[in-house]
């Protein structure tokens, strides 16, 4: 078992067990082995005016403990070399009110990063910061990545009269993108640039299937601004990225990322609905592709001049940021562009072919897409799909399947063309 333990500084325990990780909040705990999550981001916050209630601040708590655990726990030593088992201790501000989400808590973690987990709540945690401020006029809350979904996303909200703050994670490279997008959905507006700053020593682990934690943290985080007796925290991704479904066996559960699946994304409404934090978390566009995206985006004008300039690769510091062309988000992107009605694709990709070169470095992901098309192709999409939609009602459930099968048949297009298959 992985033991991870995240508090205040001066609630930490004196000795630190040879066998746990230990993370300090919002300061350095100066003491050697101990690691610091979002140093000096506290007073930061009290500086800006932000107040917010002990769920929502014991929220973010929760979110940043678990990014952190994420990162200082090693996939490679686990027996598999993928599923660890994660013990984490996290410091709140009134555990007793946590303890009886416990249990669903640990299963949402479990869909999310495929690994078992154990929460301990205790009241280690740091107490909210007391800013003192006047509300925002803003009405909602969207992410914003610097991706072209998100940028969509903006791009409809300030089309239809939507005033929203904007909330991202500071992303190499991508920082200045976010902030030139937020200036331009919505001049004078609120945008919150926010990074977990999670600092440990030694070796990291790559597949921070726990990242979007630390998005949501930050957007429930900026709703306590508002005034607004319960806010709409959009979340804009296309419909295939959403559900991700395997294109391969081997690819199952947290192989492939659920950041943003809407069974995830319903557990984790749960939880904070049954702690009174009045958000509602929505999905404008899990029934749709990124090209239907494109095509009925309401500002065709800047979506036009801004849709290249966006990021979408998974592998974007990798390629010295830019794009590689081949990973899925890339692929995803090429086709959407492909359907495209009122645009072309500008992007700089690394490779302009999905066709590679049969080194080992290159990646495989067109391989892994062009058996998941052969294999819709030779059984249908039904039984390709298995039951990776059986998280979804009797209801939503054909809508999800007409999306996947779109958004497959629009990536086989851009395979057929560069002759894969």
């Amino acid at each position: 078992m992985m033991k991870v333990m995240c508090g205040a500084p001066s609630k930490l325990p004196i000795k630190i067990p040879d066998d746990e990780h230990v993370f300090s909040y919002f300061r350095s705990a100066q003491r050697e082995g101990v690691g610091t999550i979002a140093n000096r981001w506290y007073g930061t916050l009290k500086t800006k005016g932000f107040s917010p209630s002990p769920a929502i601040w014991d929220f973010v708590q929760f979110c940043l403990a678990v990014c952190a655990a994420d990162q200082v726990c090693l996939r490679k030593n686990t027996a598999d070399g993928w599923t660890r088992t994660i013990r984490l201790t996290v410091g709140l501000c009134e555990p007793l009110l946590w303890n009886p989400l416990k249990s669903q808590l640990e299963e949402m973690l479990k869909v999310l990063t495929g690994d078992y987990w154990t929460l301990i709540f205790n009241d280690s945690g740091m107490a909210p910061p007391r800013g003192v401020s006047e509300p925002l006029e803003n009405d909602c809350v969207s992410l914003l990545s610097g991706g072209l979904d998100s940028l969509i996303g903006g791009l409809d909200l300030a089309a239809q009269g939507h005033h929203p703050i904007f909330v991202s994670q500071l992303a190499h490279k991508d920082s200045e993108r976010q902030r030139k997008y937020a200036t331009m959905l919505s001049p004078g507006s609120n945008h919150f640039q926010w990074s977990h700053g999670i600092h440990i020593k030694g070796k990291r682990e790559p597949s921070t299937r726990a990242r979007s934690m630390a998005f949501y943290a930050f957007a429930v985080l900026a709703s306590s601004r508002l005034k607004t007796s319960k806010t709409n925290i959009y979340v804009p991704e296309n419909g295939l990225i959403c559900v991700n479904p395997p294109l391969l066996p081997g690819r199952v559960s947290s192989l492939s990322t659920k950041t943003t699946h809407p069974l995830f994304l319903s557990m984790l409404q749960n939880a904070l609905t049954d702690r009174g934090i009045a958000v509602e978390l929505i999905l404008p566009y899990r029934f749709k592709t990124k090209g239907e995206m494109m095509n009925e985006c309401l500002d065709q004008t800047r979506l036009k001049r801004l849709a290249s300039d966006s990021t979408s690769c998974g592998r974007f510091q990798t390629y010295k940021n830019k794009h590689c062309g081949r990973c899925i988000p890339c692929l995803i992107r090429r086709s959407a562009f492909e359907a495209w009605k009122y645009g072309i694709d500008e992007t700089d990709y690394h490779y302009n072919s999905v066709v590679g070169s049969g080194k080992s470095r290159d990646p495989d992901d067109p391989m892994a897409l062009a058996q998941a098309v052969l294999d819709v192709r030779a059984k249908g999409i039904d039984r390709f799909l298995k039951g990776t939609l059986g998280f979804s009602s009797l209801n939503d459930r054909p809508f999800y399947r007409r999306v996947i099968a779109q958004g497959l048949e629009d990536l086989e297009q851009i395979l057929v063309k560069d002759k894969l298959i």
